[in-house]
């Protein structure tokens, strides 16, 4: 009876006494973060009042948080001061009250890019190339670009003044802009191309972006297309939703479309499709490259998973992880990584930035001046897709059929690395020869061609942009110069439409999509059409 007893009390002392440490413990480590939070007050206090420099103690604050947040080793989380939330805010939403002018910082002037079509900047008559000289009475020759753009946007329906230098005009030109709510495009525009196969980039991945996606498709099928180019190359992405809802248009109800996995059980989450597919039996090829990233990967990576489209081109970047956005006091805001995304067969879309840098050992230029990287299958996980193909993992999106872009020759490339040298100087040079070259020819259509006196016209031009050149570095850039002239060009006549149009020719994935989907009738054949193919440039085993 003794022994039965003691048990039960010996049980209860020993629960007594664990209970109570635990307790403590869990007394002890809020004492401590109380402590450290003290001692965190104490040495910003301390600094401001007593360091030999005078300091301004906001910015002691931020770089406790910065440095708080980059010892997380994310190059993804960071903190938004209520400014910076705000430009995130219209890059994602595509809607703000402006004047509808891409501007940026040139020869010492914020400088007109391009009015966006149909804004009120370009209806008043401003055009690229114009420079700021006064926003509302202020003057504007040491305005940076952020400076400029706080001025000129506000409420719909509210003016702004602005007096503009024009190229060969002596006095400033003086405008009144009304501003309206600026809508900015996912989808710029959507062509038929050739065969009865239609052409729809997203450039990125926002709030209206399966409107568009869905207008665009609509309108060329009415159109008679019969297949379907959709290019996600260098779209960096965007919001979540939508990049579900945009694949959802090519997915049947059911289908898995990304699946999301963090610490928080709220944050582990499998995402399906919602609808029918809306273009059931439409074969599609998808456009990737090393920019396609985030939202963009979702969707190519669902699409690939069901074999609903085939993928044509580079490894995507692998930016698979969420960032959700937290309020904080003052409007400001904390971007956190809370997860990460997995394609429905399982594949991780995240690739390490280590990984990342240990493989950028490409010194092969394309003719946009981009490095081209090197493909690779060694050593990534193999999963299946629904068909039973075999599909890779371990960060980013493989192609089905891996085509490099237009590549310079090595005489080109260090041609290129000249000009590089003067890279700032040499874009003003290219984009004032450009607005020059429009104004002085009306007749202009798309399909010009530079010759070797606009090329001699442009090089007296460079010094005039500390772009000094050698020689021989120009020359043997040719090909990439008339490149960069022509596209500057056709961008300034006629919008992102005409600089497709005339740039057609240099895009060799392009191209070799349509020859796959020559005689292609279903997507059934475009995956045969895929097996049988071979890739441009053998993957580096």
């Amino acid at each position: 009876m003794k022994r039965s007893v003691a048990a039960p009390i010996l049980v209860v002392f020993f629960s007594i006494a664990a209970g109570g440490w635990l307790l403590q413990q869990g007394v002890d480590r809020a004492e401590n973060i109380y402590v450290r939070v003290r001692v965190l007050q104490e040495v910003i206090d301390r600094v401001e009042s007593s360091f030999v420099d005078e300091v301004d103690s906001e910015s002691l604050y931020t770089s406790a948080i910065d440095g708080l947040i980059r010892d997380l080793g994310d190059p993804h989380s960071s903190f938004l001061p209520a400014r910076d939330y705000e430009d995130l805010r219209i890059r994602t939403e595509g809607e703000y009250g402006g004047v509808g002018l891409e501007v940026v910082d040139r020869g010492g002037y914020v400088t007109v890019v391009s009015p966006i079509p149909g804004g009120p900047g370009g209806r008043v008559g401003i055009r690229a190339g114009d420079q700021f000289y006064e926003i509302e009475g202020v003057s504007a020759d040491t305005m940076v670009t952020d400076q400029a753009v706080e001025l000129l946007r506000g409420r719909a329906g509210t003016q702004v003044s602005v007096r503009m230098l024009r190229p060969g005009v002596d006095e400033p030109i003086e405008f009144t802009i009304q501003r309206e709510v600026i809508h900015l495009k996912a989808v710029p525009f959507a062509v038929m191309l050739e065969d009865g196969v239609g052409y729809v980039p997203l450039l990125t991945v926002r709030e209206t972006s399966t409107v568009e996606v869905r207008a665009a498709v609509d309108s060329l099928r009415e159109e008679g297309m019969r297949a379907l180019v959709f290019d996600l190359r260098g779209n960096p992405g965007g919001l979540l939703d939508q990049g579900i809802e945009v694949t959802d248009l090519f997915l049947d109800r059911g289908q898995g479309i990304v699946e999301t996995r963090g610490r928080a059980a709220d944050q582990n989450e499998t995402f399906n499709a919602q609808r029918p597919d809306r273009y059931a039996g439409l074969p599609v090829v998808v456009l990737i490259d090393a920019a396609s990233a985030s939202a963009s990967e979702i969707i190519a990576g669902a699409l690939q998973d069901y074999d609903r489209a085939v993928l044509i081109g580079e490894t995507t970047f692998g930016k698979g992880s969420v960032q959700s956005l937290f309020r904080l006091t003052g409007g400001d805001v904390l971007r956190l990584t809370t997860a990460r995304w997995y394609t429905p067969k399982g594949r991780s879309i995240h690739l390490d930035p280590v990984d990342r840098a240990e493989g950028d050992q490409s010194h092969t230029l394309t003719i946009a001046g981009q490095l081209l990287q090197p493909m690779t299958i060694e050593g990534r996980p193999e999963h299946q897709s629904e068909g039973g193909r075999t599909l890779y993992g371990g960060g980013g999106i493989t192609p089905d059929l891996f085509v490099s872009p237009e590549t310079l020759a090595p005489r080109e490339v260090e041609g290129v690395r000249g000009l590089f040298s003067r890279a700032g100087g040499f874009s003003i040079a290219v984009f004032n020869f450009a607005v020059a070259y429009v104004r002085d020819h009306p007749d202009l259509r798309p399909g010009f061609t530079i010759d070797r006196a606009d090329l001699e016209a442009l090089y007296a031009t460079l010094p005039e942009y500390r772009a000094e050149i050698a020689r021989e570095d120009f020359d043997a850039a040719e090909r990439f110069v008339r490149y960069h002239i022509g596209r500057e060009i056709a961008l300034q006549a006629w919008g992102e439409a005409g600089q497709f149009e005339q740039l057609r020719g240099f895009d060799r994935q392009l191209q070799r999509a349509m020859e796959l989907l020559a005689g292609v009738q279903t997507p059934e054949e475009l995956i045969a059409a895929v097996e049988a193919a071979e890739p441009d440039l053998l993957p580096r085993d």
